[in-house]
């Protein structure tokens, strides 16, 4: 029996981008449509089957192990980036700042959309859901450099507002414009017992 579901969310594809920079500069520059590869997207610098593990997985893998790239996409909504410019108390904060590839609108709360969720967008292309995409200082020095002295707050701010990151599952078309279908799973919680607390 299948266990993702389909529900009633459906969003839309606000804006696409790609990063073709160098790794110190993660701003993403805008498209209008991106073929999804199974190896990620088109011209992304993000895009492989696998990739050097990172700082984010440090309690698991020694820096630079090659792992399975389940970081190929990151997305971001329009409502989480509006929130988190005015808790910043700024005018606004662009998708491209924080590197997104995919900004949404009309899902919300898009950063607590479970692990292993699922993006149906129009043309059958599908992006699964990897886990949330904590915040960092890279976004931060990007936003304090069209307000000085505000990228500080980003980090707080920002806090699961961050937006997702996902790995493509279905190979397909995406356009600015575009319908996303929400499949999810089961929306439970692991009862963690007392001995074997994680840090969060």
């Amino acid at each position: 029996m299948a266990i993702l579901r389909k529900t009633s969310l459906v969003g839309r594809v606000e804006n696409l981008l790609v990063h073709k920079g160098a790794k110190d500069d993660i701003s993403s520059s805008p498209v209008e449509r991106i073929h999804a590869g199974f190896d990620g997207l088109a011209g992304d610098s993000h895009s492989g089957l696998n990739r050097a593990s990172c700082v984010r997985v440090a309690e698991q893998y020694v820096e630079g192990t090659q792992i399975r790239n389940t970081r190929q996409v990151s997305l971001v909504s329009v409502e989480e980036l509006a929130a988190i410019a005015e808790a910043m108390q700024i005018e606004q904060i662009q998708p491209e700042w924080l590197g997104a590839n995919i900004c949404l609108a009309d899902i919300p709360d898009l950063t607590l959309l479970p692990p292993s969720s699922r993006l149906i967008f129009a043309s059958g292309a599908a992006i699964a859901i990897d886990m949330e995409n904590e915040p960092c200082r890279y976004p931060a020095d990007i936003i304090d450099s069209h307000y000085p002295g505000k990228g500080r707050m980003f980090v707080k701010s920002a806090m699961q507002r961050r937006g997702l990151t996902g790995w493509v599952e279905r190979e397909g078309e995406i356009c600015a414009g575009d319908s996303v279908a929400v499949h999810m799973p089961p929306n439970r919680l692991y009862p963690m017992p007392d001995w074997a607390s994680a840090r969060f």
